[in-house]
């Protein structure tokens, strides 16, 4: 059974024949951690696929919140994607330096603002290059391009709302988040956050939805088998959430790619909900369905 939405994604085989399309346009968007000590723009310039421009999730964000990486203003995101030579009429493909990591908050991104013809490149640079398909270093270059931000409030969630469905259990809230850091074992990348959970959520860790020796997304009933196993109902709103609204969108994109129509992330994820304060949180498993 194929994809419900195969558009999302695209091969490394698909993206070497098109790549020279004049509507086609290549987006780094890889991230790391702040624990991890590499800086995802040097790494983009030693190797990147030819024609790739580089999205800096911190920056083309909302640098006035205290939050990291929060979705930033229609008028910024706009003038920046503008810059790179992104914009209306052209087909995005974005990837990133792991595999299956930030790219999938990027496509969700553009789809926010109204860009609804973008892809991640299934298995990231690394499958390019272990398929010996060409690499090229130094920054990118990029003409500029009108783009038109119609922002989809729809697909975005925030600490409000996501208390708010304490009470209504309107969404299922599903968190991508290892098991260890969503039980409160383990501790927090981000220091001064509590462990645990929202309560009432699901944990689905984005990494059980990838192949783990390509990093390509699974197949999809294999998707649809795991999200079963975590306890989300297919006809019922998700909410996806994770420790910054990174990983999230893996799990939006996976629900995507197998036909969730209603799904929104929760943009401040525990970067917000885990800070000292009067939020609920959870600890141990998630609650049996």
């Amino acid at each position: 059974m194929p994809y419900s939405n195969p558009n999302a994604l695209v091969s490394t085989a698909w993206l070497a024949e098109h790549i020279d399309a004049p509507d086609v346009r290549v987006v780094d968007a890889s991230y790391y951690l702040p624990n991890e000590g590499l800086n995802p723009r040097a790494e983009y310039e030693l190797h990147r696929i030819p024609g790739a421009v580089f999205f800096d999730i911190d920056e083309i964000a909302d640098t006035g919140s205290d939050l990291p990486h929060m979705l930033p203003p229609p008028e910024k995101f706009s003038s920046r994607v503008r810059k790179l030579g992104l914009g209306d009429g052209v087909r995005i493909v974005v990837y990133d330096q792991r595999g299956i990591f930030s790219a999938p908050r990027v496509w969700w991104t553009f789809r926010v603002f109204g860009h609804d013809d973008v892809a991640v490149l299934d298995g990231g640079l690394p499958k390019w290059m272990a398929e010996g398909r060409p690499v090229t270093e130094g920054p990118g270059q990029a003409g500029e391009r009108h783009f038109t931000a119609r922002m989809n409030t729809l697909m975005v969630r925030d600490k409000d709302q996501l208390s708010s469905n304490l009470r209504s259990r309107r969404e299922q809230v599903l968190d991508a988040r290892s098991r260890g850091r969503f039980e409160g074992r383990n501790p927090e990348p981000r220091t001064g956050l509590r462990g645990g959970h929202i309560p009432d959520s699901l944990n689905l860790p984005f990494t059980d939805l990838l192949d783990s020796e390509t990093q390509t997304m699974l197949p999809p009933e294999e998707i649809r088998a795991r999200l079963a196993a975590a306890g989300v109902e297919p006809k019922r709103p998700v909410t996806t959430t994770c420790g910054s609204g990174i990983t999230a969108a893996v799990l939006a994109l996976a629900l995507h790619l197998t036909g969730h129509r209603d799904v929104a992330i929760y943009d401040g994820s525990w970067s917000e909900w885990g800070l000292p304060g009067d939020q609920p949180v959870e600890t141990g498993p998630a609650a049996p369905r």
